[in-house]
């Protein structure tokens, strides 16, 4: 059995699959507890692996994103491959990068944690990644390109952290904005799904 937060249906909104239609499975639980976080660690219900993957059969996407929370606490390659097999879905993950996670996965997302409150000691234990979505804090963003799990091959993806108050966002915006313009090696990722006001 596995905590579930939620499972429904969107468009990914954010990094290099954005816009692309999805099946979200948010899993409760987390080894860190950033200061940031939008996930409800505490809500979810117990589901077994066949109740997940009738649930996410029921929308036509092509991809399924394991997310969080840190799905890596609870999955492993036999429930990967199962997914797979039963829904005929790719799948994705994205992951704070502190766990490994099964082979099988086929698009590796690691959200950065380190220097944030509520992280704790920090090590990446993932060997790649597709992309790489750091929250812009202001923090130095030369040592994430000394990551083991970064290579040529890696999308690098710069992301404002979103704040309630909107002067506050729109400063962290414009500023995460020169960054990106001051060093290309980074693109920009906006929260496209809070623009257009859907999951």
């Amino acid at each position: 059995m596995k905590k579930i937060n939620e499972i429904f249906y969107s468009l990914q909104g954010e990094g290099a699959h954005t816009g692309v239609p999805s099946v979200f499975v948010r899993f409760s639980g987390c080894n860190m507890r950033c200061y940031f976080c939008d996930t409800r660690h505490q809500d979810g219900v117990e589901m077994s692996d066949e109740e997940i993957a009738l649930e996410v059969a029921k929308y036509p996407a092509e991809w399924i994103i394991l997310t969080g929370g840190e799905p890596s606490l609870w999955i492993d390659s036999k429930f990967v491959r199962y997914l797979k097999e039963s829904t005929g879905k790719k799948i994705a993950i994205e992951t704070n990068g502190s766990r490994t996670v099964p082979e099988e996965i086929d698009w590796v997302t690691v959200s950065p944690k380190n220097g944030f409150e509520g992280a704790g000691d920090y090590e990446i234990k993932i060997s790649k990644a597709d992309e790489l979505k750091v929250v812009d804090l202001g923090q130095d963003l030369d040592q994430y390109f000394g990551y083991k799990c970064v290579s040529t091959s890696t999308k690098m993806y710069l992301q404002p952290c979103f704040m309630e108050e909107e002067e506050v966002c729109a400063a962290a915006r414009k500023s995460t904005v020169e960054r990106v313009l001051n060093d290309p090696r980074w693109t920009l990722s906006l929260q496209t799904h809070r623009f257009l006001g859907i999951l």
